[in-house]
């Protein structure tokens, strides 16, 4: 995956597309795999391994989709980010993103990465990610 900084997303910003990201109170619902109802393993909706390198395994609630939020876990069940998926046809002055909820915890920091498509989102897509861990406690989905 290509990350993209922020150009895309002030560029994105600039057309009215907004991001408010709205931390929960920790929810122990999610810290730990498999998180309660609705949420389904992707990999039991879509062609997609159990577990992505780099990813980690995910879950989501299937009426999100394609957007999300997916809730990703390392190998040990513990939530390590959440992930949305926002087609790039959706970045348009006439769309708007608000509310976006991370479900559990505190947001450490962003990625945003650049995806031409997956099974479950076939169309180029970006992936906003809001890891709950330290940059250099990624290795945790890294294999």
């Amino acid at each position: 995956m290509k990350k993209i900084f922020i150009p895309l997303l002030a560029g994105a910003l600039s057309f009215g597309v907004s991001f408010p990201l709205q931390a929960h109170d920790v929810n122990t619902a999610f810290a730990k795999a498999p998180p309660q109802e609705p949420y389904k393993a992707v990999s039991s909706l879509v062609k997609l391994p159990d577990f992505i390198p780099g990813i980690g395994q995910l879950f989501v609630d299937p009426s999100t989709l394609p957007a999300g939020p997916f809730l990703a876990y390392d190998r040990d069940g513990q939530l390590v980010s959440t992930i949305y998926m926002i087609p790039i046809k959706d970045f348009a002055p006439e769309k708007s993103f608000s509310d976006l909820k991370v479900p559990f915890g505190k947001v450490d920091h962003t990625d945003i990465m650049y995806n031409a498509g997956h099974p479950g989102v076939e169309v180029p897509h970006v992936h906003i990610v809001l890891w709950h861990i330290s940059a250099d406690q990624e290795s945790r989905v890294a294999k």
